[in-house]
Order: C-alpha cells, then structure tokens, then sequence
C-alpha cells in the first residue's frame, strides 16, 4: 500500500483512477519491464520482517478459536477439514500475487494492492468488462475495510475478555465485559498513531513470542489427562459445519493483509515460490491451527468456549499468565490488521485535505478506533461475530474475488489451458466460497438472535 506509483504516465481508462500506461497483452513483451526494479520504498521491509508480519497477520485470535471449530465439525473431520482449507486459502493468495506480478508488468507499474490488482484485471481483461473495473475495486476495498474492521473489533473482545477472567478473579469485582473493553480505548489510540509498518515489526515480534508461549503453555494443559479419542464426535451435525467453516475461514485467511505486505517487501520475488515466505509461514499456520483444535476439542469437549484460554483454569498461576499474554499479543496485533483499512480509507479521502493532512490523518485513525471499540461493546459474544466475519468478507476476499481476478487476468493471454482447467478450477472455489459464505451467514443471524432474545 505505501509503494509509489511516480513517473508513470497518466491514462484515464473506463473513469480509472490508476495512473496508467497502455496495456500490453503480450506477455513476453511485457517481461522486459521489472516492476521489482521500479519500486520506490523508503522503509522496505526484509524476508524475515516479512514473514514476521504474516504469522502475525494469520496467528492472531483465530488460533483460540479453533478448539469452538472443532466443536462444530467433530475431532476428525475437523483435522482433514482444516488442513484442506488452509490449502486451499494459500493456493488463493498465490492466485492473487501471481496475478499482480503479471499485470504489474502488462501496465508497467511497479506495484498494485489488492484492489488495484482488481481494477488493473478488468481494465487488461475483455472489452464488455472495463466499464466494470472501478466496481471491482470498490467492492474488494469495501470488504477489505469491513473485515478487517471487524478483526479489529473481534481482538478487543478477546483482550477484554481474557483481562475480565483474571481480574475476576483476584477482586471479585465481575464488572461486565464492556467495561474493560471501553477501558482499552486509550492504550489503542496511542499504539494506532504509528503510521509506518515497519515500525510495527517489534509489536509484531513481541506479539509472535507472547502467542508462541501462551500457546505452549495452553498445550501443556490440554495435553494433560486426555480422554480417549473414541469420546468426541469424528464428525459433527451437518448444520453445525457452517460455523466451523466461518472460523476456519477467519482464522487461517490473512489474504487481507498480503498485498500490502508483498508491495512493502525488499526482495518481493522471495514472497511466492518454493518454499517461499507464503508457503513457509502459511505451513506454520495451519500445522499451528489444526494442533490446537484437535487436541482443545479432545480435551474439553462440548464445554469448550469462544477462546480456548477461557476454559483454563483461572485460579492457577500459569493459566492467568497465559490468559495475560495472550491479551497483550492479541492487543499488539490489533495495529497490524487496523493497518490496511485506515490505509484504502485514507487513500481516497486525503484529497480533500490540501492543508493540516497530518491533523486529519490522526484524527481518522482515532476514530476509527473508537469505531471498533463502540462495535466490540455492542456485539461482545465472540462465536457468532467471528462466524459472521469469516463468511461474509473471507469467503469473499480469500476465495471468490481470486478466482474472479484469475479467470479475468488469463482470459486473452495464456487462456484457461487444456480442458479449460484454469476456468473449472476458478469456478469450484467461487462455488466453494459461495455456499461458506450464504451458510455462514444465515448460521450466524440465527445465532446472535437467539443471543439477544436470552439477553
């Protein structure tokens, strides 16, 4: 998101803001310009600070909730399930970044985001699609702003919740959870006025070593006095796997974060490939993810909550540790998922600012942080909310709008290959992504009524 677009002659195509060149369908001519070269980044970030980033991105609170996914798709089935997903959701983001290398070359500039990547597709693609690409990149920015917004929202409820547990505990004082999460509306203003991602780099390794080490020790728990394998379900009710679809979905994809990532990297040809930065920390995810859900789900069963730390128990030493360290990571991670939607939003409104650009700047982040701390109030019941978030932009975000961008970037040049595999491949995950996306969010809505009908 922070690479330039300079010298670059301006096109306006189909009311494009891009500045553009003309396109070049041929791809072998277009491999004379090196978009990697082209890059102007006055903080890049290295391969490690990189991959920093992405665990982060990806190892945020979906990790405890993986436990309350297994509840929702049985001990077995929820294993295989997991992996396949995240599989899938990698291949995904490949599609995507393999895409803004090949139209960064075509339009012969330097980088794209996730929405440029969207609009630099249907400009390239067919005739009866241009009229389209400022759509397309309207919607992508609106769902990127929505999802990432509601991460946002979902890690304060997580913070507040874990800090509720152990203060309970040692005061007795039970205030309800909004308290706590109105009283993190200051320390998250204050972290969220760092405006260069680079600088998040330390938050984000403090964070990456807290969650390795809660994790550990919630490892340490749930291994302890395991039931047998036979006493959980190997599948769930086939109603209940919307919702384990939904977390899945919002614990694995970082698809929202990727590009800004990738256009912020020194070495941006390291990101994809074998093994890559991707596949390296995306491997880490989802061995990390399908652990904890498999062995939580077996050790606590149907009790098992919305974060796996609340069903540690609370009046133990190392599990309020861990419940404390999982909340300071958690509140680290929330500057890098508020990142990318104060970036697209700031974007597209700095033009209306000629004077005192700082000043509002500022201004913006702080209220969009207590945008995110009035929603979080008002919707603190963790499983339902991240069901809800996973199938309605992830779902979108991680699986159709790459398959949508793919099928337009190969239309012309190279086409959809033998058999048109490229086009019945795309059409599977857009299928895929389409029955997560209207089972989850109906299961959800069902969900948060029968939560406010017992409130």
């Amino acid at each position: 998101m922070k690479s330039e677009l300079n010298d670059v002659p301006a096109q306006t195509a189909a009311g494009s803001t891009l500045p553009l060149v003309d396109m070049i369908k041929d791809d072998e001519e277009a491999g004379t310009y090196n978009p990697f070269e082209n890059r102007k980044l006055t903080h890049p970030t290295t391969d490690m600070e990189t991959l920093v980033h992405l665990l982060k991105g990806s190892l945020g609170s979906g990790i405890l909730a993986m436990p309350l996914a297994f509840v929702n798709a049985g001990l077995w089935f929820g294993l295989v399930a997991t992996v396949a997903i995240g599989a899938i959701c990698t291949y995904c983001i490949h599609i995507l970044v393999r895409c803004s290398h090949i139209l960064c070359r075509r339009a012969q500039l330097p980088s794209l985001g996730f929405a440029d990547v969207a609009e630099v597709a249907f400009l390239a693609g067919p005739e009866q699609l241009k009229k389209y690409s400022r759509l397309a990149r309207f919607i992508i920015n609106l769902f990127l702003v929505i999802d990432l917004v509601g991460c946002c929202c979902i890690y304060i409820v997580f913070v507040a919740t874990n800090l509720k547990q152990v203060v309970d505990h040692y005061t007795h004082s039970y205030w309800d959870v909004r308290i706590y999460i109105l009283m993190l509306l200051a320390p998250l203003i204050l972290i969220n006025l760092i405006r260069k991602l680079k600088y998040l780099t330390p938050f984000s390794f403090i964070a990456n070593v807290l969650i390795g080490a809660g994790v550990g020790i919630t490892l340490y728990y749930i291994v302890t006095d395991l039931p047998a394998l036979s006493e959980r379900k190997a599948m769930a009710e086939v109603q209940h796997l919307p919702m384990f679809f939904g977390t899945v979905i919002f614990a694995l994809e970082g698809i929202g974060v990727v590009m800004s990532l990738e256009n912020n990297m020194k070495n941006p040809q390291n990101f994809i490939g074998c093994p890559g930065v991707l596949n390296t920390g995306m491997s880490v995810v989802v061995m990390l993810y399908a652990t904890v859900g498999f062995l939580g789900y077996l050790k606590y069963g149907d009790e098992t909550k919305g974060s796996i730390t609340l069903n540690l128990p609370v009046e133990e030493v190392p599990a309020q540790m861990v419940k404390l360290m999982i909340a300071i990571a958690i509140f680290l991670t929330y500057s890098l998922q508020f990142y990318v939607p104060m970036e697209i939003i700031w974007k597209n409104i700095k033009g209306n600012f000629n004077e005192h650009q700082n000043a509002a700047e500022y201004t913006l982040r702080i209220g969009l942080v207590i945008l995110t701390v009035i929603i979080a109030a008002a919707l603190p019941n963790l499983g339902p909310f991240i069901t809800l978030i996973g199938a309605v932009c992830l779902s979108t975000l991680g699986l159709m709008f790459p398959a949508v961008i793919e099928l337009v970037t190969f239309y012309e040049k190279p086409g959809f290959g033998r058999f048109n595999w490229i086009l019945w491949k795309n059409v599977f995950l857009i299928l895929f992504g389409v029955v997560g996306f209207v089972t989850g969010t109906y299961v959800s809505i069902i969900e948060f009524s029968e939560h406010l009908e017992e409130v």
